[in-house]
């Protein structure tokens, strides 16, 4: 019995996925320096509700869109991340595949699988972002 419910414990820990590579991003990340300069003078919860996504370890984050990171890899030759990500808007829920790529220590690079639909449509999950200092989430 005592083996049984240790290879069931073994096979459930192999088979669960890790959320997060070690050594993944840390921090609140805004699309600009000027941004995270004005997230530490208002605040990060007036530039969510203004419209900006935030990036963190978690996920990214905006008004009325979220997308949760659930597993990410990390890439052995460069300084990347493979993170499959599961999104939301309302009405509306979709996977996307991401690589996020430590561009330098305050920078990272985000390019997403998922197609943008209309060409006047922002970069989608696409872009640059910064690290912003001495800002939390709320």
């Amino acid at each position: 019995m005592a083996l049984r419910q240790t290879l069931f414990i073994s096979m459930f820990a192999a088979a669960s996925p890790a959320l997060a590579a070690d050594d993944f991003i840390e921090g609140v990340y805004l699309q600009s320096e000027e941004l995270c300069a004005q997230a530490k003078k208002d605040t990060l919860q007036t530039l969510i509700d203004a419209g900006n996504v935030v990036l963190s370890a978690h996920g990214l984050q905006g008004v009325e869109y979220n997308c949760e990171f659930v597993q990410i890899s990390k890439a052995t030759r460069s300084p990347s991340w493979a993170v499959t990500a599961i999104c939301q808007e309302p009405g509306y829920v979709f996977p996307d595949v991401l690589s996020v790529t430590q561009m330098n220590p305050t920078q990272v690079d985000l390019v997403s699988v998922r197609p943008i639909d209309d060409e006047s449509e922002a970069s989608g999950n696409s872009g640059s972002y910064y690290l912003c200092e001495g800002v939390a989430l709320p």
